[in-house]
């Protein structure tokens, strides 16, 4: 799983949403987060002791280390870009560093390339004739 919101629709609904108030991931960005009386309003409890327990548990160790997972995907698109940019004037350094993230890359999307035709290979198999 490597996407936070499929990681989170297993999660029972009180904890999924701490876990979307506490890490600021509300679909609506438009909205002021709610604050904490706020919050304990909306799932009815008077403190947050049950989530703070919660959060020496595995199962939230897990949702953290895939939502960092996900905003790491989100800053090396960051740090590609300013490479590519600093590699095209020139610096030698950038350059080297730009190469050898393209290889990576392509490593990784010939993987994720492998994966989805596995996936559709999958799908097809459930199906009659």
């Amino acid at each position: 799983m490597n996407n936070i919101y499929e990681a989170l629709k297993n999660i029972p609904p009180k904890k999924k949403l701490y876990f979307l108030w506490k890490h600021n991931l509300s679909f609506d960005q438009t909205k002021a987060p709610k604050s904490e009386s706020e919050f304990l309003q909306t799932v009815g409890l008077s403190t947050l002791n049950t989530y703070i327990r919660w959060e020496r548990s595995e199962e939230y160790r897990n949702l953290v280390a895939i939502l960092l997972n996900t905003r790491f995907d989100g800053d090396l698109e960051q740090i590609y870009d300013s490479l590519a940019v600093k590699a095209k004037e020139g610096d030698e350094k950038s350059i080297k560093l730009l190469l050898q993230i393209g290889k990576d890359i392509k490593i990784y999307a010939k993987d994720a390339a492998m994966q989805f035709n596995k996936d559709e290979e999958t799908e097809d198999d459930d199906l009659e004739l």
